[in-house]
């Protein structure tokens, strides 16, 4: 402990963790491991199929694959810390420590939102304007919308994990939470957080509403371009290709909303750790899936993956 006046000052953080150790909970543990390692192996091979196959070189696979890329990313930051803690019974966790988890889960999770923007208006593009898609979406406008969704996810993640550890923690060490996310982190604090609890609330709208409503637009003109469409088929394959993204943002977008935009007072621990294992863990663990069960040109690719085996 550090004393500063009257105030002691706690040296670490500890996290309560997701899971206890009953048998319930440990087959619950088993589940998400499981889950884990195939997700790890599919988002692997999801990115090697689109880096060998010269079928998915398209802006719409270019984009899958960081997408991909920050999945791996994001569940290497999360899970692997819940497993360490789970199996040696300690949650301790340094103030950099957690100060760079929370640098990198909001830098991904800032890089995906906007980059789940750039996709939906890719496929806007796709659909609505066919002849001009190899234009609008070069090769370099890609690369910018990819750095782009990095640049806006770092700055945000800088932001909130300097400001978050610049407050006085002095009362209790535990955070009832499986990793160093901002309000469980607030709430320990022993300074009136309110200033920057709604410049963290403003920080939110622009990471979340903002390409959200890029989203929206984007699917809203969609739907206009596909009901005008006379082929039945035209329009079957529209809603089929825009599909599996459509999954993909609701699930992420749905529970990271209820997380940093609804009203922390009504919110509890418990609900808190299971809507952020959506966005944190299963939806990034769901994503290969999502994408490659739904999608024929990534099933063709895997099988002429496989044929080249000896």
């Amino acid at each position: 402990m550090v004393s500063v006046g009257k105030q002691t000052l706690i040296p670490h953080f500890i996290l309560l963790g997701l899971f206890t150790h009953s048998p319930l909970h440990l087959f619950f543990f088993s589940i998400i491991m499981v889950m884990f390692l195939v997700a790890l192996s599919a988002t692997e091979l999801m990115i090697l199929l689109i880096n060998v196959d010269s079928h998915l070189h398209s802006p719409m696979y270019f984009f899958l694959s960081w997408l991909s890329l920050m999945d791996l990313m994001l569940l290497s930051t999360i899970v692997p810390r819940i497993a360490m803690d789970f199996l040696l019974s300690g949650g301790t966790i340094s103030f950099t420590d957690c100060g760079l988890q929370i640098l990198f889960f909001l830098t991904l999770l800032g890089d995906e939102c906007f980059l789940l923007a750039f996709m939906a208006y890719d496929r806007y593009v796709a659909i609505s304007n066919p002849l001009r898609y190899s234009v609008v979406m070069s090769r370099r406008v890609c690369w910018i919308m990819v750095a782009g969704s990095w640049l806006f996810g770092l700055v945000d993640g800088l932001i909130q994990a300097v400001f978050t550890l610049r407050f006085p923690y002095c009362s209790s060490q535990e955070i009832d939470h499986f990793f160093c996310e901002v309000p469980a982190v607030f709430r320990l604090a022993c300074a009136d957080t309110s200033l920057y609890e709604t410049m963290n609330y403003v920080c939110c709208i622009l990471t979340l509403l903002l390409p959200f409503s890029v989203i929206s637009a984007s699917y809203l003109r969609i739907l206009v371009a596909v009901l005008c469409m006379r082929s039945a088929e035209g329009r079957q394959k529209a809603f089929a290709t825009c599909s599996s993204h459509m999954a993909v943002v609701s699930l992420f977008y749905g529970a990271a909303m209820i997380t940093y935009m609804g009203p922390q007072t009504y919110h509890s621990s418990k609900q808190d750790k299971v809507v952020s294992a959506f966005y944190t863990m299963i939806t990034p663990m769901f994503n290969p899936l999502i994408y490659s069960l739904r999608n024929k040109e990534v099933t063709g690719a895997l099988r002429k993956l496989l044929r080249r085996c000896p």
